[in-house]
This record gives structure tokens, C-alpha cells and sequence, in this order.
């Protein structure tokens, strides 16, 4: 049975293996959702690393090296906090070369400068990520997805731009030295 994000995650799987880049996650509002579909891929294990679920503040700062000082100014749900989660999660995973991100407030609750708000970290060692903002705010966007709430839509859709995003900065070359 066909499931959710199969093509992406195939996608990206094929262009890993053929750029034999490896690839860790970050992932906090996520929940290690994205690791999971990828790991879904047959093939997968030789390129996919895994996923660092850093969704408590104190776990960025312990797991990641995230700076307290910047998860209050400018706050967890930042550009920012994206790249330093893509740099952090490269340097504790010495076998991966190439690292995406995620973070951002699903609701409920969420602030409404920040509801649906998630910012995605995408780079390779060595390099400056690459940082992309996305709004999760068009509901009728979303009925693609799963999920019996407005979060768990969210969810999905956030893990879906993470693996299109992944797989927009392997398409694009950005890898070559």
C-alpha cells in the first residue's frame, strides 16, 4: 500500500545513493517523522544516518550545541536555530555529509506570528546551509495529508517539505566542491 511522502522519500534515497552523499536529520517540531519515511525506502540504511529529535529547548542546547541565549532571542522557531541545528547535528554524526533541519510551532497555541510557522535547514559539511521559511497556514492545502487535526496535517506537510527541500538542494548540485 502506497504511503504517505513514499515518492519524496524515494526521490531523495535515489539521489543519495547516487551522489554517495549520507544524510543525518534534525528534527524538532517533526518528531522524527521525516527519519521515518525515509527509513522506509528499501536500500535506505547505506545513506540515511538517522534523526537527532531534539524537540525540548534544553535538548537543542545539549544534543545540538544550540546556545541557550539564541533559543530565547530570536527563539527556537528561527532561521537561526535552523542552521545551528543543521551545524550541530553534523558535528556528533562524523559519518554523514550532508544534514537537513527542522523547526517550528504546529499549534495549537502557537503565537500568531508563528502558527504554522517552520523554518527548514538543508547544507552540506563544510558549507553554509541553506535555509528555506515555509507557512502552514492554507488547511485546504493540507487534506493530502493524514491526520485527524489541524497539528497532525501540519505534521506531514512540514515533513514533506523537509524531503522536497532535501531533494531541491541535491538536485541542485549544491554538494559539488
Amino acid at each position: 500500500m502506497k504511503q504517505p511522502l513514499d515518492q519524496q522519500a524515494h526521490d531523495v534515497a535515489r539521489l543519495l545513493i547516487s551522489q554517495q552523499q549520507r544524510i543525518i536529520f534534525a528534527e524538532s517540531c517533526t518528531a522524527g517523522l521525516v527519519s521515518a519515511v525515509l527509513g522506509r525506502v528499501p536500500g535506505v540504511s547505506g545513506v540515511h544516518c538517522g534523526s537527532a529529535v531534539v524537540y525540548r529547548l534544553d535538548t537543542k542546547t545539549k544534543w545540538l550545541g544550540v546556545p541557550p541565549d539564541i533559543l530565547v532571542d530570536p527563539g527556537p522557531v528561527s532561521e537561526c536555530v535552523a542552521r545551528l541545528m543543521v551545524e550541530g547535528v553534523l558535528a556528533r554524526t562524523p559519518e554523514a555529509t550532508m544534514a537537513a533541519s527542522i523547526t517550528g510551532h504546529l499549534g495549537p497555541g502557537a503565537p500568531s506570528a508563528q502558527d504554522g510557522l517552520v523554518y527548514i535547514g538543508v547544507g552540506f559539511r563544510n558549507k553554509p546551509a541553506q535555509i528555506f521559511e515555509h507557512h502552514l497556514t492554507n488547511i485546504d492545502a493540507m487534506t493530502q495529508f493524514p491526520g485527524a487535526t489541524l497539528r497532525e496535517q501540519r505534521q506531514w506537510a512540514a515533513a514533506d517539505l523537509v524531503l522536497r527541500e532535501t531533494l531541491k538542494v541535491l538536485s541542485s548540485g549544491a554538494s559539488a566542491s
